[in-house]
Formats: C-alpha cells, structure tokens, sequence
C-alpha cells in the first residue's frame, strides 16, 4: 500500500470515528426526549382519567338531583 493510500484510509477512519460519535450523542439525545415524551403521555393521561372521572360524579349527582325532583 502506498503512502497515499494509508493516509486516504487513516483520513476514512477518521472521519468514521467522528460520525460515530455525531450519531451516539444525537441517539442519547433522541432517548432522553423519548423519555420525557413518555412521561409527558402518562401523565396526560392521569389528568384525562382524572377529569373523566369527575365528569362521571357530576353526572351521577345531577341524575340523582333529577330524580329527587
């Protein structure tokens, strides 16, 4: 191999190695965003029970209230 040759690879792998890491650090970045759109979700749909289940009292009540009258 010529000395052209080793430089053009080592030039290659250096470049490899860089996106390597480009890719690695957006992955991790992608994974923390996951997660906090996962936690986001779960507890949107904590407040979505929650206010379903208050709408469903108020109608018991007001059901109740209207055969009371």
């Amino acid at each position: 191999m010529s000395e052209s040759e080793i430089s053009k690879l080592e030039q290659r792998i250096d470049e490899l190695i860089a996106l390597t890491d480009q890719l690695s650090s957006e992955n991790s970045l992608m994974r923390e965003r996951q997660n906090l759109l996962v936690e986001e979700r779960a507890r949107l749909i904590e407040k979505a029970e929650l206010a379903r289940s208050r709408v469903e009292s108020m109608l018991v009540r007001l059901k109740a209230m209207e055969a009371e009258a």
